[in-house]
């Protein structure tokens, strides 16, 4: 690893339906570059064991993030990727996923339940999340979370920089893995 290159802890969060599994292109690409990656699985999705009826809140759901989060070293420089949460009990469309990928995504891809408080127990606000530097990573291609969509989130809760990244549908780390390993890289190099 060049000596310019900061070594950076990569924690990857899954959307709705998904698991860690998701993310093994983007694992590769950065443990490639030297980083360390840990991509979880939350409460009742990929191979975590729950079930979605034990869960009671948005809180459970995130439990397994919690408790790595807590147990990181003080000094370690986390990059936390959190991907779409969308809030339904849907598979979302995989016409865009070929081959390994599609095979992989309906193997692996659990229903996950509404979370009614939602919006109330995970609001954005200077409060909750006021000394974590946020980017929104807009995807153009996205045709479950539209860009004018993407647009009024990040107008609902300002981030301090917004990127975006060409042809990416709402699968990026499929669609666009190393585009998205270079924009996460580059993003932890510039605020880490």
């Amino acid at each position: 690893m060049e000596q310019d290159k900061k070594q950076n802890h990569f924690v990857l969060i899954h959307g709705a339906c998904h698991g860690a599994w998701c993310w093994y292109k983007v694992v590769t690409w950065l443990r490639s570059e030297g980083h360390r990656v840990t991509a979880l699985d939350m409460a009742a999705a990929g191979a975590n064991p729950k079930r979605v009826e034990e869960l009671s809140s948005i809180s459970d759901y995130y439990q397994p993030l919690m408790e790595f989060m807590v147990a990181l070293p003080s000094d370690e420089r986390v990059v936390l990727v959190g991907h779409s949460m969308e809030e339904s009990a849907y598979l979302p469309p995989w016409k865009n996923a070929v081959g390994e990928d599609l095979t992989l995504a309906t193997l692996l891809v659990r229903p996950v339940g509404l979370f009614d408080n939602l919006l109330e127990e995970g609001a954005l606000s200077k409060e909750n999340y006021g000394s974590v530097r946020r980017v929104y990573v807009i995807c153009d291609g996205d045709k479950i979370l539209k860009q004018d969509f993407q647009e009024w989130l990040i107008e609902k809760n300002p981030t301090d920089e917004v990127k975006v990244i060409s042809g990416a549908d709402h699968m990026v780390m499929f669609s666009k893995s190393q585009e998205l390993c270079a924009c996460l890289q580059q993003l932890a190099n510039k605020y880490c």
